[in-house]
């Protein structure tokens, strides 16, 4: 009885602010009218949905979002591993902690700080990349308002900003790795690229799975903060993603229903993709999130 009482506030805390307002995700099959509520907007069946599907711009918001994710995906899962490996082969622990604190110091900086930093590097007009350039004789280019630029600037940010807080997830995996393993492929003659290969990363292999199930299961999420700071009218072309679009519709035009339509959308793709993702990890491998 003890035990129930514990978890009890946990579980009501999810009960009230996780599960009892999904009721509301009925809005998507409703044409939703403030004035009447939910339960007495008129029901649409799947109206919503079949408008998005056949909108001018659903194929460019489906590409631009999966795309945008598997390039975060391809980048951002093998380069928090690597800085990870190398922080691990520091021997003076002062000098590992300075490091780790520099590389995951921007992880704390806000968005909105962010880009701004990314305006003071690549403005068209006096941007510091852009003075560099003209300095070494080269013409000025607008990189935010090249849409073949978005995509690098958004991810390669993303990346800078988030590279070291991650790595600290494999640093503590190392952790857990035993030294006898070390001493034994030290004393086996295995080289420090030969022991990395052999001991490091199989040992820290269940979370680099586990850590891309759950990369993979939110490959439709791109958020839309950064985006919306960076998109112009020039690179919409490829910044316009799936939540920038909800963002606009649901809280701009005020269309409700339709915009929660797009989001549970999202949300099935998600899922759908998570729970195959799983199933694939835990027949390859043995490790999987349930």
């Amino acid at each position: 009885m003890g035990l129930y009482c514990i978890i009890f506030p946990a579980v009501l805390y999810f009960l009230i602010w996780a599960y009892w307002p999904m009721y509301g995700v009925i809005i998507a099959f409703k044409d939703f009218l403030p004035g009447i509520g939910i339960l007495d907007s008129p029901w649409v069946g799947f109206a919503h949905f079949e408008r998005f599907f056949n909108s001018f711009y659903f194929e460019r918001l489906l590409r631009n979002t999966v795309a945008i994710s598997l390039y975060t995906i391809i980048i951002g899962i093998p380069l928090p591993i690597i800085l990870a490996l190398m922080f691990n082969e520091i021997r003076s622990k002062r000098l590992r902690t300075f490091t780790q604190t520099i590389s995951y110091a921007p992880h704390f900086i806000s968005v909105v700080v962010v880009v701004g930093m990314i305006l003071f590097f690549l403005s068209s007009s006096n941007g510091l990349i852009n003075n560099l350039i003209e300095m070494f004789g080269g013409e000025k280019k607008n990189f935010l308002a090249d849409p073949a630029s978005f995509w690098h600037i958004f991810v390669w940010s993303g990346v800078w900003q988030s590279i070291g807080w991650s790595s600290l997830i494999y640093t503590a995996a190392m952790a857990g790795i035993s030294p006898e393993q070390y001493e034994a492929a030290y004393i086996d003659g295995a080289g420090k690229l030969q022991r990395i290969w052999h001991v490091t990363l199989p040992g820290i292999i269940p979370t680099i799975i586990i850590l891309s199930i759950l990369s993979v299961g939110g490959i439709m999420s791109v958020g839309h903060e950064k985006i919306l700071l960076l998109q112009n009218g020039l690179n919409q072309e490829t910044s316009e993603v799936i939540s920038t679009y909800v963002y606009k519709s649901g809280i701009l035009n005020a269309q409700y229903s339709f915009s929660a339509a797009i989001g549970l959308f999202n949300n099935v793709i998600n899922f759908s993709i998570l729970l195959v993702v799983n199933s694939i990890a835990r027949k390859v491998s043995e490790t999987s999130l349930w």
